[in-house]
Protein backbone atom coordinates (compact mmCIF):
# COMPACT_ATOMS: atom_id res chain seq x y z
CA UNK A 1 0.00 0.00 0.00
CA UNK A 2 1.61 2.85 -1.36
CA UNK A 3 1.87 5.89 1.80
CA UNK A 4 0.36 9.17 1.69
CA UNK A 5 1.85 12.49 0.46
CA UNK A 6 2.19 14.85 3.12
CA UNK A 7 0.25 17.91 2.98
CA UNK A 8 1.94 20.98 2.59
CA UNK A 9 1.38 23.12 5.50
CA UNK A 10 -1.25 25.89 4.50
CA UNK A 11 -0.38 28.30 7.33
CA UNK A 12 3.84 28.96 7.84
CA UNK A 13 4.08 29.19 11.44
CA UNK A 14 6.32 32.76 12.34
CA UNK A 15 7.34 32.27 15.98
CA UNK A 16 10.33 34.49 16.43
CA UNK A 17 11.59 38.25 14.90
CA UNK A 18 13.89 36.74 12.26
CA UNK A 19 11.06 34.44 10.54
CA UNK A 20 8.70 37.46 10.63
CA UNK A 21 11.30 39.70 8.50
CA UNK A 22 11.83 36.67 6.21
CA UNK A 23 7.70 36.78 6.20
CA UNK A 24 7.93 40.33 5.57
CA UNK A 25 10.27 39.84 2.33
CA UNK A 26 8.09 37.50 0.68
CA UNK A 27 7.18 38.30 -2.42
CA UNK A 28 2.87 38.78 -2.67
CA UNK A 29 0.17 38.92 -0.61
CA UNK A 30 0.49 37.08 2.91
CA UNK A 31 -2.14 37.54 5.74
CA UNK A 32 -1.10 36.82 9.23
CA UNK A 33 -3.22 35.35 11.84
CA UNK A 34 -1.71 36.97 14.91
CA UNK A 35 -2.20 34.48 17.97
CA UNK A 36 -1.55 34.77 21.60
CA UNK A 37 0.94 31.53 23.02
CA UNK A 38 -1.78 30.54 25.51
CA UNK A 39 -4.13 30.37 22.81
CA UNK A 40 -2.98 29.44 19.53
CA UNK A 41 -4.28 30.39 15.94
CA UNK A 42 -8.06 31.07 15.09
CA UNK A 43 -8.88 27.11 13.83
CA UNK A 44 -12.27 28.56 12.84
CA UNK A 45 -11.17 29.92 9.40
CA UNK A 46 -8.85 27.42 8.61
CA UNK A 47 -10.89 25.87 5.82
CA UNK A 48 -12.17 28.89 4.30
CA UNK A 49 -8.01 30.04 3.63
CA UNK A 50 -7.58 26.50 2.06
CA UNK A 51 -10.91 27.19 -0.25
CA UNK A 52 -10.02 30.25 -1.06
CA UNK A 53 -5.87 28.84 -2.05
CA UNK A 54 -7.33 25.91 -4.05
CA UNK A 55 -9.46 28.06 -5.75
CA UNK A 56 -7.21 30.30 -6.77
CA UNK A 57 -3.95 28.49 -6.80
CA UNK A 58 -2.57 31.65 -6.66
CA UNK A 59 1.46 31.72 -5.72
CA UNK A 60 1.26 35.42 -4.79
CA UNK A 61 -0.85 34.58 -1.83
CA UNK A 62 0.65 33.33 1.26
CA UNK A 63 -0.75 32.54 4.77
CA UNK A 64 0.86 33.04 7.84
CA UNK A 65 0.35 32.40 11.79
CA UNK A 66 2.79 34.39 14.06
CA UNK A 67 2.85 34.32 17.68
CA UNK A 68 2.83 37.63 19.27
CA UNK A 69 4.38 36.70 22.42
CA UNK A 70 7.97 35.94 21.01
CA UNK A 71 7.80 38.18 18.14
CA UNK A 72 9.21 41.77 18.71
CA UNK A 73 7.61 43.59 16.15
CA UNK A 74 3.95 42.10 17.57
CA UNK A 75 4.30 43.59 20.77
CA UNK A 76 1.53 45.40 20.85
CA UNK A 77 -0.86 42.55 20.36
CA UNK A 78 -0.01 40.93 22.90
CA UNK A 79 -2.62 40.05 25.92
CA UNK A 80 -5.18 40.36 22.95
CA UNK A 81 -7.44 37.43 22.21
CA UNK A 82 -9.51 38.99 19.90
CA UNK A 83 -8.67 36.98 16.47
CA UNK A 84 -6.30 39.13 14.31
CA UNK A 85 -5.61 39.25 11.02
CA UNK A 86 -2.95 41.98 9.25
CA UNK A 87 -2.84 41.22 5.41
CA UNK A 88 0.77 42.95 3.95
CA UNK A 89 1.58 43.10 0.41
CA UNK A 90 5.39 43.98 -0.30
CA UNK A 91 6.05 43.77 3.18
CA UNK A 92 3.48 46.69 4.25
CA UNK A 93 0.65 46.87 6.16
CA UNK A 94 -2.30 47.17 3.40
CA UNK A 95 -5.24 45.94 5.25
CA UNK A 96 -6.46 44.73 9.83
CA UNK A 97 -9.34 42.81 10.57
CA UNK A 98 -10.18 41.74 14.13
CA UNK A 99 -12.55 38.89 14.52
CA UNK A 100 -13.34 35.76 12.39
CA UNK A 101 -15.64 36.78 10.29
CA UNK A 102 -15.14 34.74 7.75
CA UNK A 103 -16.85 36.97 4.60
CA UNK A 104 -15.37 39.89 5.23
CA UNK A 105 -11.88 38.30 5.47
CA UNK A 106 -12.70 36.64 2.37
CA UNK A 107 -13.21 39.62 0.82
CA UNK A 108 -10.81 41.56 1.98
CA UNK A 109 -8.26 38.71 0.72
CA UNK A 110 -9.53 38.81 -2.60
CA UNK A 111 -9.15 42.85 -3.17
CA UNK A 112 -6.24 42.98 -1.50
CA UNK A 113 -4.68 40.02 -3.91
CA UNK A 114 -6.29 42.08 -7.12
CA UNK A 115 -4.95 45.36 -5.85
CA UNK A 116 -1.09 43.41 -5.16
CA UNK A 117 -1.57 42.19 -8.97
CA UNK A 118 -1.91 45.21 -10.18
CA UNK A 119 0.49 47.18 -8.15
CA UNK A 120 3.36 44.50 -9.25
CA UNK A 121 2.42 44.50 -13.18
CA UNK A 122 1.93 48.24 -13.40
CA UNK A 123 3.86 49.25 -10.63
CA UNK A 124 1.48 51.23 -8.61
CA UNK A 125 1.40 52.23 -5.07
CA UNK A 126 0.04 50.15 -2.65
CA UNK A 127 -2.36 52.17 0.38
CA UNK A 128 -0.66 51.76 3.73
CA UNK A 129 -2.69 51.66 6.62
CA UNK A 130 -1.61 52.29 10.11
CA UNK A 131 -2.77 49.70 12.68
CA UNK A 132 -3.54 50.89 16.25
CA UNK A 133 -1.96 47.79 17.88
CA UNK A 134 1.72 49.02 15.82
CA UNK A 135 2.04 52.20 16.86
CA UNK A 136 5.21 52.85 18.64
CA UNK A 137 5.57 55.25 22.16
CA UNK A 138 6.91 57.86 19.78
CA UNK A 139 4.44 57.83 17.52
CA UNK A 140 1.64 58.11 20.41
CA UNK A 141 3.07 60.79 21.93
CA UNK A 142 3.13 62.81 18.59
CA UNK A 143 -0.63 61.71 17.89
CA UNK A 144 -2.41 64.27 20.90
CA UNK A 145 -0.08 67.10 19.62
CA UNK A 146 -1.52 66.49 16.19
CA UNK A 147 -5.24 65.96 17.46
CA UNK A 148 -4.88 69.43 19.42
CA UNK A 149 -4.97 71.22 15.50
CA UNK A 150 -7.90 69.17 14.80
CA UNK A 151 -11.79 69.64 15.72
CA UNK A 152 -12.91 67.08 17.49
CA UNK A 153 -16.62 65.95 15.95
CA UNK A 154 -19.09 63.90 18.31
CA UNK A 155 -21.94 62.20 17.25
CA UNK A 156 -24.33 62.23 19.71
CA UNK A 157 -26.18 58.91 20.40
CA UNK A 158 -30.21 59.47 19.93
CA UNK A 159 -30.56 56.50 22.37
CA UNK A 160 -29.24 53.73 24.07
CA UNK A 161 -30.95 50.86 25.24
CA UNK A 162 -30.21 48.48 28.08
CA UNK A 163 -30.88 44.37 27.66
CA UNK A 164 -31.49 41.97 30.56
CA UNK A 165 -32.53 38.52 30.37
CA UNK A 166 -34.59 37.44 32.91
CA UNK A 167 -34.65 33.37 33.65
CA UNK A 168 -38.54 32.08 33.75
CA UNK A 169 -38.14 30.38 37.27
CA UNK A 170 -38.03 34.57 38.06
CA UNK A 171 -40.46 35.45 35.84
CA UNK A 172 -42.38 32.37 37.80
CA UNK A 173 -42.07 33.74 41.48
CA UNK A 174 -43.20 37.07 40.02
CA UNK A 175 -40.51 38.83 40.40
CA UNK A 176 -39.72 40.55 37.09
CA UNK A 177 -41.59 43.48 37.38
CA UNK A 178 -39.17 43.86 40.52
CA UNK A 179 -36.85 43.55 38.24
CA UNK A 180 -36.94 45.93 35.44
CA UNK A 181 -37.90 48.78 38.05
CA UNK A 182 -34.29 48.23 39.30
CA UNK A 183 -32.50 48.41 36.11
CA UNK A 184 -35.41 51.23 35.10
CA UNK A 185 -33.54 53.01 38.11
CA UNK A 186 -30.21 52.47 37.32
CA UNK A 187 -30.01 53.70 33.60
CA UNK A 188 -31.83 56.61 34.82
CA UNK A 189 -29.08 57.27 37.74
CA UNK A 190 -26.66 56.72 34.88
CA UNK A 191 -28.50 59.20 32.28
CA UNK A 192 -28.51 61.67 35.15
CA UNK A 193 -24.76 61.34 36.16
CA UNK A 194 -23.87 61.19 31.98
CA UNK A 195 -26.22 64.68 31.39
CA UNK A 196 -24.27 66.26 34.40
CA UNK A 197 -20.61 65.84 33.31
Amino acid sequence: MAGKKKEASLQASVTNQEQWEEMLATKGLTVVDVYQQWCGPCRAVVSLLRKIKNELGDDLLHFATAEADSIDALERYRGKCEPTFLIYAGGELVAVLRGANAPLLQRMILEELSKEKLVLEHGGERKVVKDDGLVNDEEEEEAPQQSENEESITVPVSRSYTVAIIKPDVVAHGKANEIIMKVSTLCADDAATSAVS
